[in-house]
């Protein structure tokens, strides 16, 4: 039977957020700073649960991004994976190794924008938050739902629909992968931490 090791990005592979991050290399600390306060009414809805945090998330990336083009956006993508990589977590590395030596097909499923976390994993295949592109432009949109929760499982099934063709291993750190980790036949919680 096929082996799948599908596993979570931030806090999972990694020892932070990457979104925020991300935002913070790209355009430094002042402007950083001032985009999320002008942003805090609509933060603190969401961390109250009046507002869901996939569209608190894309407005924000709309604030930073809209109207950058897909080629500055990508490049920036590419430098921050390149200068970043003491984000990554070791045990996490070396569990993907090991699951490629071993022969299983290895899929990361992030809520982050797949645009960054591609270069870090350049081998494996990456189902993310996707962003909407419109004559080689950002337009601040997500072309996918934002890729947390369920839509972690319905992404899954999109590239692997067959699900008793295979035995699926699952790795998480958060509520964001609670519904991955019980569709696993195995599932790891916070695995890679010391």
């Amino acid at each position: 039977m096929k082996k799948i090791v599908a596993c979570d990005f931030d806090g999972t592979l990694t020892t932070r957020d990457t979104f925020v991050a991300f935002i913070r290399d790209v355009f430094g600390d002042r402007k950083f700073w001032w985009g999320f306060l002008r942003h805090t009414l609509l933060l603190v809805k969401m961390f109250i649960g009046l507002c869901p945090g996939g569209e608190v998330k894309e407005r924000i990336f709309a604030y930073f991004f809209k109207g950058m083009s897909q080629d500055e956006f990508d490049s920036h993508c590419q430098q921050f994976a390149a200068s970043h990589r003491s984000l990554l977590r070791p045990l996490g590395i070396a569990a993907i190794a090991q699951a490629q030596q071993e022969g299983a097909e290895m899929v990361i499923i992030s809520a982050s924008i797949d645009n960054w976390v591609q270069p870090f994993f350049p081998s494996v295949k990456v189902l993310g938050t996707q962003v909407e592109v419109r004559d080689g432009r950002l337009t601040g949109r997500f072309l996918s739902s934002n890729c947390f929760g369920q839509e972690k499982v319905n992404r899954l099934l999109t590239v692997y629909p067959q699900r008793s063709d295979y035995h699926l291993t699952a790795y998480g750190d958060s509520k964001g992968d609670r519904e991955l980790l019980a569709f696993a036949d195995e599932s790891y919680y916070k695995p890679f931490r010391r």
